[in-house]
């Protein structure tokens, strides 16, 4: 099966290469294309969306991909891709909840989304704690470790 999607904008940021940490301060924008612009409309009304993007400068290598150790660190378990947040994957495709700062016209500016600069955007939601929140998730140890400082 084959699937075609088309980026609905991409993202403009200071951030120009990926990084491990610091994303929570970045302030970014992300430019839908003009004829999507309404498409906007109603989301100034949410505190929070999530942001869907393709991690266009990642490369997934079966060999060195599928099974890793979470940001190559050796005191980490080895860990499947599906296992992680990492942007080496079969599909490189992100997702990040956000602080919308504002809306205007085509451009959504929000705060802490982790995506580079020239990143596609494939979708916006609105952030519904109804779907996308959930209590007393269950963890690994090791997820701690490597997001403290990540946002």
């Amino acid at each position: 099966m084959s699937i075609t999607l088309r980026p609905i904008g991409e993202v403009r940021s200071p951030i120009t290469e990926a990084v491990d940490e610091g994303w929570g301060d970045v302030v970014a924008e992300v430019v839908v294309e003009p004829a999507l612009a309404g498409g906007l409309r109603g989301l100034e009304q949410f505190s929070h969306a999530v942001v869907v993007f393709y991690m266009h400068q990642a490369a997934f290598r079966p060999e060195t991909d599928l099974l890793r150790r979470p940001r190559g660190r050796e005191d980490l378990p080895l860990t499947g891709s599906f296992a992680q947040r990492a942007k080496h994957r079969p599909n490189p495709i992100g997702i990040t909840a956000v602080e919308i700062v504002s809306v205007a016209d085509n451009a959504l500016r929000v705060k802490g989304l982790d995506a580079v600069d020239g990143t596609p955007v494939l979708d916006v939601k609105p952030y519904f704690p109804h779907f996308d929140h959930v209590d007393n998730a269950l963890l690994p140890r090791w997820v701690e470790e490597i997001m403290a400082g990540y946002f």
